[in-house]
């Protein structure tokens, strides 16, 4: 039994748990591109203490390679908790992330997102260069 069977790739309402990942520009050999991840795109995802979104992870898969490289975890641990209560607090993560890579070969990125009420979703996008 595999984490593949826990995997989510399609939201049962068409909204807010699938990551959403876009290359901002041309993926070009020797050249950092920025990725953009993020849930909730035209209908988002709550972020509260109670349901929120929890981590993101981005996967590189190379055209040809047998195993994927991990790119990166992003953790957003702040949901408005509070001694005072659920929701009272004075901060909030956003699910929403930039970071910048270089890409060698053409392949794929795969993202997964964690919900803490509703388990793993995965997305993935094909890309040359």
């Amino acid at each position: 039994m595999g984490i593949t069977q826990f995997l989510q790739q399609d939201d049962w309402k068409k909204e807010k748990h699938v990551p959403v990942i876009e290359i901002e520009g041309t993926v070009e050999k020797g050249k950092v591109v920025s990725i953009h991840l993020s849930v909730g795109k035209g209908i988002p995802h709550p972020n509260t203490t109670e349901h929120h979104i929890r981590w993101f992870k981005l996967f590189y898969h190379a055209n040809g390679e047998k195993h994927p490289y991990h790119l990166g975890t992003y953790q957003f641990e702040a949901h408005a908790e509070s001694i005072e209560g659920a929701n009272k607090g004075p901060a909030k993560c956003e699910p929403d992330v930039r970071t910048s890579v270089l890409l060698e070969k053409p392949g794929q990125l795969i993202a997964m997102s964690y919900c803490n009420i509703h388990g793993i979703w995965e997305n993935s996008i094909e890309f040359e260069i």
